[in-house]
């Protein structure tokens, strides 16, 4: 782990002040929004488009880099992002908030792929492994510092702004000016989606739920909290609880992952979060210390699935298709989480704030059905033929997960050579 530290701390430095950013703008333009009057159609139009952004982005991010390199990608659209934050109470108009989320969801994702990239580079086929946890820690933790910095001033005025701008200003710093040199860069060929879903119907058509509850979760969750007459400080410790879950369960259900059947797992974790989006729902903003419950199951959960079923796919995949797999995984994940905040959004406009668990409840319900149907398809692969689990989250782009399929094609290839009962 030092190692990692020692070779790679300007990046994860950068990434954190850039997750700290994205983490507090998310949170405050829902409760910017609920001030200026907007309803809550309206902001999940303009949290939705930060997906729509950040799909795209990662699929042009490569291109980009190929063509000017990553220096100037990241410097390019790291200022962009500042820029952007910085405008959004200037022109207090929803339409003009969407397409200000959806440029900074575009490049949020250039610059994450560009940081990966580097990350990349740094890691050994030794560390890849504590580089990938390394990085996820980075992640969570700065989200959930980015909920703290929303009650040190006004959400109506301007500071909490310009902090954001300011964070991702100087996020590149670090980065441009440590000695890592910019690596070269080179994605797989993507696997197509029918061949994707062949390989692992549960992991194709989990991905596409869980993207629909996870940017519910991470767009919706300061509206509803506004919409539910939350303080200031509750929602950030609100928004902050599914964040903290997915940090405290992420690495016991990556441990049980690799001694149980994926698919039983999958159907338990995604029966804890339809059991938390419940508790949201039955008791709603009245016992705020049971709604923080329920936003520590929901986050506990909705981060792990993500990297279970990338593992549970890999089961059925061999060694040289993994990396192909993760562009299409990440794909169909993207296209999940541009619809949860619009129907989040929808449901809270006709039924109120209930609308936000219950879109949660109703895609985790779906997820728990269909893996349980799945489980009766085919038998599971033993422990000893499935691959390695990789911590990762929703939040990441496919170089990430092909971090993660490298990791999980070393690993393979390893017991492969080394078979446990070896002698």
């Amino acid at each position: 782990m030092l190692t990692v530290l020692n070779s790679a701390w300007a990046l994860l430095l950068g990434l954190l002040l850039l997750m700290i950013g994205n983490g507090l703008q998310s949170t405050l333009l829902g409760v910017r929004g609920q001030i200026e009057g907007f309803s809550a159609f309206e902001m999940s139009v303009v949290m939705a488009a930060y997906f729509m952004g950040f799909l795209g982005g990662s699929r042009m991010a490569p291109r980009m880099i190929a063509r000017v390199g990553h220096v100037r990608v990241f410097s390019a659209l790291a200022s962009m992002v500042s820029a952007v934050v910085i405008l959004f109470p200037v022109f207090t108009d929803p339409w003009l908030w969407a397409i200000g989320r959806l440029i900074i969801g575009f490049c949020f994702s250039g610059v994450y792929v560009t940081a990966e990239s580097w990350l990349n580079n740094t890691a050994t086929n030794e560390t890849r492994g504590q580089t990938l946890s390394l990085y996820v820690l980075v992640q969570v933790v700065g989200l959930i510092a980015g909920q703290a910095l929303l009650v040190v001033a006004d959400p109506s005025g301007f500071v909490l702004f310009v902090i954001p701008s300011v964070l991702v200003s100087i996020s590149f710093a670090p980065i441009l000016l440590s000695v890592t040199p910019a690596p070269s860069f080179g994605t797989a060929k993507p696997m197509t989606l029918l061949e994707l879903y062949r390989a692992s119907p549960l992991g194709s058509v989990g991905m596409l739920l869980l993207g629909t509850v996870f940017s519910a979760q991470f767009g919706m969750s300061a509206v509803y909290g506004a919409e539910a007459g939350l303080s200031v400080q509750q929602i950030s410790i609100f928004v902050s609880a599914f964040f903290v879950g997915a940090l405290v369960i992420q690495y016991p259900l990556g441990w049980l992952s690799d001694r149980m059947d994926r698919r039983v797992l999958i159907l338990g974790a995604s029966a804890v979060g339809l059991g938390g989006a419940a508790l949201g729902l039955a008791l709603g903003a009245g016992q705020p210390e049971m709604l923080l419950a329920a936003a520590f199951l929901i986050g506990g959960v909705s981060n792990p699935l993500y990297s279970l079923l990338i593992a549970h796919t890999n089961d059925f995949l061999q060694p040289e298709d993994m990396a192909a797999a993760s562009g299409g995984l990440v794909f169909i994940n993207g296209l999940g989480a541009i619809g949860g905040p619009i129907i989040a959004g929808g449901l809270m406009q006709i039924v109120g704030p209930a609308g936000f668990f219950a879109t949660i409840a109703f895609f985790f319900t779906l997820l728990v059905a269909y893996a349980a149907w799945r489980t009766t398809r085919r038998p599971a692969p033993t422990a000893e033929e499935t691959g390695s689990y990789a911590p990762l989250g929703p939040t990441v782009t496919p170089v990430a997960v092909e971090i993660a399929q490298e990791y999980a094609i070393d690993t393979a290839l390893e017991e492969q050579e080394n078979p446990p009962d070896a002698p």
